[in-house]
């Protein structure tokens, strides 16, 4: 079975899309080839949401399912959605409609054995208060935005504690230095 992974990229002040679920800002920002190599090849299926795929489809009409990894990627893309009807259709995507345990279900048996990874906040930030987020990947862009849609937005819950995969101490901090560039 594969896992459920929240994988995605955040600026520096801890927003993962800019006003209006932009994702321009990650423009001219790379990661190491092997991460993409290795995400998609451990990759069965997306499940996102509505805000994100709307901004997305705006921009790509028709072409939404077909942007995972710049291209690099196929495979079934499922939105969850309370109004698929009046969404801007995708031949690539599947709307569901159901709670986001199921979701997640669908999205699983979907993927084949491989991994389900979460593109949306608000999904994840559900997925997280429910324990369905198996591994949390985070890459940090050397940008700040100031504005847009928070990696994490839950006031009034416990901390969620994450153990770091690695050698060595899994509570162990990141340290990032950065200057302005």
């Amino acid at each position: 079975m594969g896992k459920v992974r929240w994988h995605l990229m955040m600026s520096l002040d801890g927003f993962a899309a800019g006003p209006g679920h932009s994702m321009d800002w990650m423009s001219g920002v790379r990661v190491g080839p092997d991460t993409h190599h290795e995400s998609i090849a451990t990759l069965g299926a997306v499940l996102g949401g509505r805000h994100g795929y709307d901004a997305l489809a705006e921009r790509h009409p028709g072409q939404a399912s077909k942007q995972p990894y710049g291209g690099a990627w196929s495979g079934p893309v499922f939105v969850l959605t309370h109004h698929p009807e009046d969404a801007i259709p995708d031949p690539g995507v599947t709307f569901l409609t159901c709670d986001v345990a199921e979701a997640v279900a669908i999205g699983l048996a979907a993927a084949k054995g491989k991994d389900l990874e979460i593109h949306s906040q608000d999904i994840a930030r559900q997925c997280v208060e429910r324990g369905l987020i198996d591994e949390f990947r985070v890459h940090l862009a050397p940008v700040m935005l100031g504005a847009g849609v928070r990696l994490f937005d839950c006031p009034g819950i416990e901390p969620v504690r994450w153990a770091r995969i690695h050698d060595g101490d899994p509570a162990q901090a990141v340290d990032l230095r950065y200057r302005p560039a």
